[in-house]
């Protein structure tokens, strides 16, 4: 297993140059960590914007791939008004990360409270000039499921769709997904939200496990 984080993000580099944050860019670093397989076929997971970049990625080389999971797929850019991600970026870039996690992030009664510990302690290991420049230029971008309905009708690797059931745009999202990727299998954790990963960890953990062992037994 290889995990890594994605450029401006906890541990990794955060160019200096607010142009080095497009998808292409995240997708380009992705592939880098593939290499590290030495050319085996691999199960590519992402979250959140992670799954939206290994979906990316899935289109652009199929071929490298066993399967993919896609926990927590973001929705469009401009799928609310204002569009969350400029929202979210404009508060980083006027208040810091402290205060702007605290609105739009973990506060609000939104998690437990260990949830909410988890949650921002991740946020708060990202670089604030970093975060914005990903939410300006990567989520803020991001288009409609509809809008590449015919790429992903030909994507034919295997596919785990995971969501919460509190997160509504992710359910919708990974709804209109279900229905588009030949060879997609969707999970939706009850009492979940957004980070399903730490509020349902048995539940999420069971839903990849199912479906990693359904790609061991085909291969």
């Amino acid at each position: 297993m290889i995990l890594f984080d994605a450029r401006g993000h906890a541990r990794s580099a955060a160019p200096e140059d607010d142009d080095e944050y497009t998808p292409e860019a995240f997708v380009d670093d992705l592939k880098r960590v593939v290499a590290r397989a030495n050319g085996a076929r691999v199960v590519v997971m992402g979250m959140s914007m992670g799954a939206a970049i290994a979906l990316r990625y899935a289109l652009r080389y199929p071929e490298s791939l066993v399967g993919l999971v896609l926990a927590s797929y973001p929705p469009a850019g401009d799928a609310s008004s204002p569009p969350w991600a400029l929202t979210l970026a404009d508060a980083l870039d006027a208040t810091g990360a402290e205060v702007a996690g605290e609105r739009y992030v973990w506060g609000g009664g939104r998690f437990d409270e260990a949830g909410a510990k988890l949650i921002r302690q991740g946020f708060l290991e990202h670089r604030p000039r970093a975060l914005s420049a990903t939410l300006r230029r990567v989520l803020a971008v991001e288009p409609a499921v509809s809008a590449r309905a015919n790429f992903f009708r030909s994507l034919e690797v295997p596919t785990l769709l995971i969501a919460g059931e509190r997160d509504v745009p992710s359910r919708e999202a990974t709804r209109e997904l279900e229905a588009l990727l030949p060879h997609a299998t969707r999970v939706v954790i009850p009492g979940a939200g957004h980070v399903a990963n730490l509020e349902k960890p048995e539940s999420f953990n069971e839903a990849l496990r199912g479906f990693l062992s359904g790609i061991e037994g085909a291969t």
